[in-house]
């Protein structure tokens, strides 16, 4: 029988201090945590939840390294992220637009390196379905992004770092940043064995929206998932959530490592 290991990822803020003051204030994000992960435990997935003060980098990765280490060929990782995306600078040459792209966690920003070297950890075989609610989330899981614009579209919060604090806690935490870059050397995708989908809450050149109950991709998502009852697919699956979606904001569907092959054909959510 294979195994199943959720992490869920809401941050409703992140720590002003390391933020240069800006505390990245969110409604729903922990919501749509709590909402993953209800789904994960309704199909037999183990699962571990961060939010908000919870979802340091250095909680993420000990989750990250804890599932890469028990996982085998067959086996199945489901990863949500509800929050803010950001950028770095890029210093290791692996992106055409000299940007990485981030999660924001409360601690510190991930940069998607670091995601990319956790993929290449899992054993081939290893399926790993990742949903990622946050601006320039549209190949979070390795590629390239666009400015954010500004914080907010009517009354509905961008989950996206504003450009000044891109520009500004970048320059107060450069070392790190840079550190961090350094420590995971560009990969390509031959380096992961695993097969790795992201379903995500837009494409690169937008911007997702929070909510009051949910993020407006979460939300889509629940609703196109029916309590279980949608039948199809993860390609089905994303088209469907894409279809309720305004055209400003468009979810991607984008694949790393060994190829999806029968891994897209499956249903969403299943062990």
């Amino acid at each position: 029988m294979p195994q199943g290991i959720s992490i869920h990822v809401g941050l409703n803020g992140v720590d002003p201090d390391q933020y240069e003051g800006w505390d990245g204030k969110l409604n729903a994000c922990e919501a749509d945590a709590n909402d993953m992960e209800a789904i994960a435990k309704g199909h037999g997935f183990e699962t571990h939840k961060l939010l908000t003060a919870e979802a340091t980098a250095e909680a993420l990765t000990a989750a990250f390294d804890d599932a890469a280490g028990k996982l085998q060929s067959g086996d199945i990782l489901l990863i949500s992220y509800s929050g803010h995306g950001g950028q770095v600078p890029d210093t290791n040459g692996d992106e055409d637009d000299r940007m990485d792209e981030t999660w924001v966690l409360y601690n510190r920003q991930v940069v998607d390196d670091e995601l990319y070297a956790f993929w290449a950890k899992c054993a081939p075989g290893v399926r790993i379905a990742l949903y990622s609610d946050s601006c320039h989330s549209g190949t979070v899981a390795r590629g390239a992004v666009e400015a954010v614009g500004e914080d907010r579209v009517g009354q509905y919060r961008l989950k996206g770092m504003p450009d000044e604090y891109i520009q500004s806690v970048y320059q107060a935490h450069k070392d790190e940043y840079d550190a961090i870059q350094r420590s995971v050397p560009p990969l390509d995708s031959a380096d992961v064995k695993a097969s790795v989908i992201l379903t995500s809450g837009c494409q690169d050149n937008q911007t997702s929206l929070d909510g009051d109950k949910n993020g407006l991709f979460t939300q889509n998502l629940l609703q196109v998932w029916n309590d279980g009852h949608f039948r199809g697919g993860y390609r089905t699956f994303h088209k469907k959530i894409a279809q309720a979606m305004p055209p400003w904001q468009s979810p991607n569907f984008f694949t790393v490592g060994a190829g999806p092959g029968k891994f897209a054909t499956q249903h969403p959510f299943t062990v």
